[in-house]
């Protein structure tokens, strides 16, 4: 057996998604899926911790059954995850099963980021099945999930399990070669090799959605440049490409990719949890520009009732805040530790304890 000692990363979250596993005509691409497969089993083989997190059930199943009726968008999307999903993780349990390797599935919402113990039951279950050499493969359960508490796509949800199991590297393969300087279709167009900390891609970023996904470029850069932040490194590139997984982890510099540079600060589980909470956030905190400043500054700090100018909307202690600087626009999320009619009394006081703890606040 191979130790993961070839490998950069011992612990890495890979997120395929539906452009990657669908032919053009919505039917489960399963060479493809094998080749994945085969490339993931190698890893895992090596001791390298993997967590996939995949796409194609609605592709799957939308190749499986015709509707009696015309259906809405949701209807739709609920019947075809149901009968695709388990096309898809029977399809995933027969291909690593020739390799040895025992899976699991792990269907997830939105909802179970929302708590901190919802978080960590998570979190748990998935630490459990590593532990045991299973790896998981995670989706979003599309079958219960409604449009308002939806992930963006599995783009986010990838992110999300990055951040939450503490992973080295998260791979998001597309149908792309990465992130271009232009349109990719373009002539002369390249792609971005590298993207450091606090880099401006806004310019290049093309806002088509793919084929069968329901997210585009721009929410893979933003979901890569936040898990880059925390301390990952982020690959996207070309899941159809032959080998991709082993290139990317044997011969980064020469694989065509773009790679977002991790931070190089230590995140605390707790901030990582917070930095994706923003969905769940009850109420805001408006600040003044010197409480503005002092949060931007080098040193860290708690945020202190005196720099707030008004609290909206209603929360309980423990909730995810949205915090919102002097010109309307947010700052960050924190977590609370007073209940807002607690916290309207404090406003603009001195001598208080701090509404947002440094150790659970994130800025952005």
């Amino acid at each position: 057996m191979r130790t993961s000692m070839q490998y950069p990363y011992k612990r890495i979250a890979i997120k395929v998604g539906s452009n990657v596993l669908a032919r053009k005509d919505g039917t489960l691409d399963v060479t493809r899926m094998s080749a994945l497969v085969d490339q993931i089993a190698e890893l895992h083989k090596a001791g390298v911790e993997v967590i996939l997190i995949s796409s194609g059930a609605v592709a799957s199943g939308r190749s499986e059954i015709k509707p009696s009726k015309k259906l809405d968008s949701v209807d739709q999307r609920q019947l075809f995850s149901a009968v695709g999903q388990a096309k898809l993780i029977n399809r995933y349990f027969e291909l690593f099963r020739d390799h040895g390797i025992s899976v699991g599935q792990v269907l997830t919402m939105k909802e179970n980021f929302s708590t901190r113990r919802l978080y960590l039951n998570q979190r748990n279950c998935m630490m459990v099945m590593l532990e045991n050499g299973v790896i998981p493969i995670v989706n979003e359960n599309d079958t219960v999930s409604v449009t308002e508490l939806m992930f963006t796509d599995n783009d986010e949800l990838s992110g999300m399990i990055a951040s939450m199991m503490d992973m080295q590297a998260l791979f998001i393969l597309s149908n792309i070669d990465g992130i271009y300087n232009g349109s990719p279709t373009a002539a002369g167009s390249q792609v971005i090799r590298e993207v450091e900390p606090g880099k401006d891609l806004s310019d290049y970023i093309q806002t088509e959605k793919s084929g069968f996904g329901r997210g585009g470029m721009l929410t893979k850069t933003t979901i890569a440049r936040k898990v880059a932040d925390e301390g990952i490194a982020v690959y996207i590139a070309n899941g159809k490409k032959d080998n991709i997984l082993i290139d990317l982890m044997q011969h980064p510099d020469t694989t065509v990719c773009t790679r977002f540079v991790p931070a190089k600060e230590d995140v605390s589980s707790v901030k990582k949890w917070i930095a994706h909470s923003d969905g769940f956030a009850k109420g805001r905190l408006l600040l003044n520009e010197q409480a503005v400043k002092v949060l931007k500054g080098r040193k860290a700090v708690s945020l202190l009732p005196v720099g707030v100018t008004s609290i909206e909307g209603e929360f309980e202690k423990d909730d995810i805040v949205r915090i919102i600087d002097h010109k309307g626009k947010q700052v960050g999320v924190g977590r609370v530790a007073f209940d807002s009619t607690e916290a309207v009394t404090m406003i603009g006081k001195h001598g208080q304890k701090a509404l947002v703890h440094y150790d659970y606040l994130y800025l952005e």
